[in-house]
């Protein structure tokens, strides 16, 4: 289990485990348009079940969360979090309170990416700023 500080409340009992442990063969489905776009973060494998924070550029005290999944990709298992309904502008991605990438451009009415598979991060040890 992680302990990080932020605003929001909810509960990391074994059903959000169990959610993030099982793989998830279902298909994403996005609402894009206009100014609303989402970002699909690529990890490797030994962040499955890591929560990924997201905050608007400025806003780093109002974040919102999404765990990394197994999910697949043409055929082959692809760990992902995917933040949707994201206005566009520029984001920071947080991991246990480290910001690990900023400005990272969403667009309306399309679908961002952000490659960090062939990054083995450990929070805390070595966060992976880009700034």
């Amino acid at each position: 289990m992680h302990s990080h500080r932020h605003s929001h409340t909810h509960n990391h009992e074994a059903t959000e485990e169990n959610h993030a442990a099982r793989r998830h063969p279902e298909h994403v489905v996005l609402d894009l348009g206009g100014d609303i776009g989402a970002l699909i973060l690529h990890t490797h494998a030994e962040m499955l079940g890591v929560e990924v924070e997201i905050s608007a550029t400025g806003q780093d005290g109002r974040r919102s969360h999404k765990d990394v999944l197994e999910r697949e990709i043409n055929g082959r298992p692809a760990y992902t979090a995917v933040f949707d309904n994201l206005r566009e502008g520029t984001y920071t991605l947080w991991i246990d309170d480290v910001a690990c990438a900023r400005d990272v451009v969403v667009t309306g009415g399309a679908v961002s990416e952000l490659d960090w598979s062939a990054k083995p991060q450990e929070p805390g040890l070595e966060p992976l700023l880009q700034e």
